[in-house]
């Protein structure tokens, strides 16, 4: 069994679902350049584009808003995917 850290199973989900659906995004503080805090996202600004790797400054109201935003009409729904 391959035993790996749980930030790099985070990142190894995330990465696999976001080949797998091009309406999936991430965004939030230092995620793109920086790979986060806990370098959760490391290299993935580096696999997808600047589009789905956001990185948001450090407001709760900015990145929600943009959570919401994206949620409107604008995307598909996700539903049955």
């Amino acid at each position: 069994m391959k035993i790996v850290q749980f930030k790099d199973a985070i990142r190894e989900a995330m990465i696999e679902e976001m080949k797998k659906n091009l309406n999936i995004f991430l965004m939030g503080e230092e995620v793109g350049r920086h790979g986060g805090v806990f370098k959760v996202s490391k290299n993935m600004l580096n696999k997808f584009s600047k589009k789905r790797i956001i990185d948001t400054p450090i407001s709760e109201l900015g990145f929600t808003g943009l959570g919401i935003g994206a949620a409107g009409p604008t995307l598909p729904p996700l539903r049955g995917r």
